[in-house]
């Protein structure tokens, strides 16, 4: 039987596994959020490089985030109030291999001062997480759970299907339908900074028709510091093909935002960087905005829901949240 003193366990410390969790514990339930990591944030990753100008936080998972739902809303005007995030812009340039050719407008895309891992660790904030804990099991047996032979009321995967399936047995991995095959895209981030900028009017851009990038970021422009610092985004299909070492992507990646960018030398960047997500994006993502486990084991993320976004994680967190709490009354 279930032990009802035992803790719930949340793996994962992305902004899924986060929302989930303050859920959980504003119904009166004991978390637990484990995160294999150094910090939290998952793809909502910063990198934080010593520039000239003074220390700068590089966004290098996800770009930026938007607003659709209300219940988001009331969580994005909090980071504002705060002096976390602000509107960045609702305008990307389009790029292709002749250069730009045009801007499309939508959503205002939301940016973070610093990073938008800032945002998860303000999310994290009074919970009860441990980093550099990496999770090797857990294990059903009819409704008992444990984590790594460890006693849980429930436990959550807030991480890509590949992942959680891998911790659970086969029997309760099928059920919740992690062996569906779902397809991930990989992206190799690569980012760089100059002495100073080269690249003219630039927020970000879409880019359409290259092998080898898919889309651009001014960071200085994201941070509003005006830091001469740019982060691309490779292909799939490129980044595929470098993910033993990513390392190799960043001259072809820069060579090519320098041509599209209209650049006839590229200039000597100061520093370069690459980072793989192997499981950056899933292609068709679930319908369902998570999955819970008569076991009282839930999976949510942005793989669960209409479309792989950062509004998407955190609804899919809140939601399996307030699910198990039902189940947990």
């Amino acid at each position: 039987m279930t032990d009802s003193s035992a803790p719930v366990v949340v793996v994962g410390g992305g902004i899924s596994g986060i929302s989930c969790a303050r859920v959980l514990v504003a119904h009166g339930h004991d978390v637990k959020v484990l995160d294999r990591g150094r910090r939290i944030g998952g793809r909502m990753a910063v990198r934080t490089e010593d520039l000239a100008g003074g220390r700068h936080a590089v966004d290098i998972g996800a770009s930026y985030f938007t607003v659709r739902d209300e219940r988001f809303a009331k969580v994005a005007a909090g980071w504002e109030a705060a002096g976390l995030a602000a509107p960045w812009t609702d305008t990307f340039h389009l790029l292709a291999p002749e250069g730009r050719v045009g801007t499309t407008t939508g959503l205002p895309r939301w940016s973070a001062s610093g990073g938008l891992r800032s945002l998860v660790e303000h999310l994290a904030e009074g919970l009860d997480v441990t980093t550099g804990h990496e999770v090797e099991e857990v294990d059903v047996e009819g409704d008992r759970l444990t984590v790594d032979g460890e006693p849980a009321r429930a436990v959550v995967l807030a991480m890509p299907d590949p992942q959680a399936a891998d911790l659970l047995p086969e029997p309760v991995s099928t059920w919740l339908d992690l062996d569906g095959g779902m397809e991930w895209s990989p992206v190799i981030s690569v980012w760089a900074a100059w002495s100073q900028r080269w690249w003219g009017d630039l927020d970000g851009a879409f880019v359409d028709g290259s092998p080898v990038v898919s889309w651009v970021a001014d960071d200085g422009s994201r941070r509003g510091d005006g830091a001469p610092v740019l982060v691309a985004h490779a292909t799939s299909v490129f980044s595929a093909g470098r993910l033993e070492d990513p390392g190799t992507a960043v001259q072809p990646v820069l060579d090519e935002v320098s041509r599209l960018l209209g650049a006839d030398v590229l200039p000597e960047p100061e520093l370069t960087h690459a980072h793989r997500w192997s499981l950056a994006a899933p292609l068709h993502p679930h319908r369902e905005p998570f999955a819970l486990h008569p076991a009282l084991v839930g999976v949510c993320g942005d793989g669960w829901g209409e479309r792989a976004r950062v509004e998407q994680a955190w609804l899919s967190g809140l939601q399996l949240g307030e699910a198990l709490a039902d189940r947990l009354a």
